[in-house]
């Protein structure tokens, strides 16, 4: 699972490179991402443009990272395609995330 972070204006954005976060990839996404965010900023926002497939183990590791991120901190999310928004939808996970439709919105202005 290859993940890019890149710090801008105060905020920690990781760029989800993979087309997909499945069972396959959960375990090695939740571990890189735990690398990634491990003291960072308060906020953090994953961009997920270039995943196409998210299953189960897949919601699993982003909400398993929400939750090891603790309280005081915050994973947003940024560009779902239809598909993987159908699966945050259908778990009713789009209450529990901030989700915004592009990465620019997430960010309160253009990038």
């Amino acid at each position: 699972m290859e993940l890019v972070a890149r710090q801008l204006d105060g905020v920690l954005v990781v760029h989800a490179m993979d087309d997909r976060i499945d069972a396959a990839g959960a375990i090695q996404f939740k571990e890189r991402m735990r690398g990634i965010v491990q003291g960072a900023e308060p906020r953090v926002v994953l961009d997920m443009t270039r995943v196409n497939f998210l299953d189960s183990s897949g919601l699993g590791a982003v909400v398993a990272v929400m939750k090891m991120m603790g309280p005081d901190r915050k994973l947003e999310l940024a560009g779902l395609t239809p598909t993987v928004q159908k699966v945050f939808r259908l778990t009713r996970m789009e209450s529990i995330f901030t989700i915004h439709s592009s990465l620019p919105e997430g960010l309160g202005h253009a990038v």
